[in-house]
This record gives structure tokens, C-alpha cells and sequence, in this order.
């Protein structure tokens, strides 16, 4: 017997809201408990009634989806939450992630995609658009941001640093090394450990998170303090899986 996911659904456009609520309606775990057209709507909705997960824009009037956000993850901290915006901005994926989302996506994602990301958020998983994870660039934006993040602020209200790490000593310096940017090899050859043992310090990593892909680890890890990437030295540019990373 599947669980049923509770949705609540915060965006000022009414038709909007009646679109997620249409495209949604098929999907048997999926179920939309409310919506609200503010930020004081949701809070006051969620005080009464938590759902499982928030769909929140990005740019509500008066209090914004970002600060909403932050309340929402500061109150409810098991209450997901998936910030949605009309442009896909990595500065924006960066902030909705340091607000507490547990995900970012722009507004053209689809019904599919979205009961998708809604399920796997209710997982506790972190999901970014993938589309923006497809571009290096972007994707070791943000990553060093969380590293600079980490390195200036050690205790701010509105990061999620969890002392607890169920990962072994190993396993972090794995981590730390993705973050860095490195491959397989290069894990495995600076560790003097084989190639086949970082693919299982990264299966057993994804495994003990519950996450899907390297990157997921790395923010998730990030946001905790428990890896702190090396800045002495411009980090190489984050790396798409190949065929070797792929495997893991």
C-alpha cells in the first residue's frame, strides 16, 4: 500500500495553481490538500494542516517564496519544499538551497517530471534542474558557493549543518574529492585505492543518503559541514559522469 503525499500548492496565479492541481489528479500517491495564493496563506495553512510537501514560487507579493521558504524550513523541517521559478537561474538555485528547498525548478517542468520530483523530495533527496547540472559551469557555482558558504558562516539560522555524519572517514574523503571536481581515477589514484573501490565508497554513500547521483551527495554534504572542499586552489571544473563515473 503506497503512502499518499499531502500537496500544497503557493503561487498567487489562480490558474497556475489549478494547472498543478489538473496535472497532478492522475497521480494515485500524489494528493493536493490546499493552496494558497500568499505567504501568510501557507504558513497559516500549514500550521493547521502540514503537508508532505510545498510548491512554492519564487516571487510571491510581500513575503517572497525565498523567505516563505526559510520560515517554512526553520518551523517544519520535514516539510519539503520545491521552490519554482518562471527562469532558471543558477544565483536563484543557490539561494532557494541555502533557504532550506529541497528543490529548484523553472515553471515549464512537466506533470510527469514534477509527480517525479515531488516523490523523491518526499524521500528527503535534494533535486535541481537537471538541465542546469548539464552545464559545469553552473553546477560548480553553486557547489563552491556551498564550500564558500561553509568556510565563512559555521552557525547561521537558515543552513542546515547536522553534526551526525553516517558516513565513514572514507566515504568523506570521497565526498570531498567529487566536490573538487575529480573522476574516478583521479579519486582512486590520489587515495592509492582502485578504481572499483571508489565506485563502492560512491554506491554505499548515494545508499546510506538515499540520493540518486554524486552531485545530490555532495550538496547534501555540503549543507551538513561534513566535507569541506580544499579553496587554496581554483577547484577543476565540475565533471559530467563518464562512462567510467556512470557505472558507479
Amino acid at each position: 500500500m503506497y503512502r499518499t503525499i499531502n500537496i500544497l500548492i503557493v503561487d498567487d496565479h489562480p490558474l497556475f495553481r489549478q494547472g498543478v492541481r489538473y496535472s497532478l489528479q492522475d497521480e494515485h500517491d500524489i494528493k493536493v490538500v490546499g493552496d494558497a495564493s500568499t505567504a501568510e496563506e501557507a504558513l497559516q495553512f500549514i500550521s493547521l494542516s502540514p503537508p508532505d510537501v510545498a510548491i512554492v514560487d519564487i516571487n510571491l507579493p510581500g513575503m517572497n517564496g525565498l523567505e516563505l521558504t526559510r520560515q517554512i524550513h526553520r518551523t517544519y523541517p520535514s516539510l519539503g519544499v520545491i521552490v519554482l521559478s518562471m527562469h532558471e537561474s543558477d544565483e536563484q538555485a543557490f539561494n532557494a538551497l541555502r533557504a532550506g528547498a529541497a528543490a529548484y525548478y523553472s515553471k515549464d517542468i512537466s506533470s510527469v517530471q514534477l509527480a517525479q520530483v515531488i516523490r523523491r523530495v518526499a524521500r528527503g533527496e535534494y533535486v535541481i534542474n537537471e538541465v542546469m547540472f548539464d552545464e559545469p559551469k553552473v553546477a560548480q557555482r553553486i557547489l563552491t558557493q556551498f564550500r564558500d558558504l561553509h568556510q565563512s558562516v559555521t552557525t547561521e539560522a537558515d543552513v542546515d549543518f547536522t553534526l551526525f555524519s553516517p558516513l565513514s572517514d572514507r566515504e568523506i574523503e570521497v565526498l570531498e574529492k567529487i566536490a573538487a571536481g575529480h573522476s574516478n581515477k583521479e579519486i582512486a589514484d590520489s587515495l592509492s585505492i582502485s578504481t572499483q573501490t571508489v565506485k563502492n565508497h560512491i554506491s554505499s554513500i548515494l545508499r546510506k543518503l538515499s540520493l540518486n547521483d554524486r552531485t545530490q551527495a555532495v550538496i547534501y554534504a555540503l549543507r551538513r559541514g561534513w566535507i569541506n572542499a580544499p579553496l587554496d586552489t581554483p577547484p577543476p571544473p565540475l565533471r559530467l559522469p563518464d562512462v567510467e563515473d556512470a557505472e558507479a
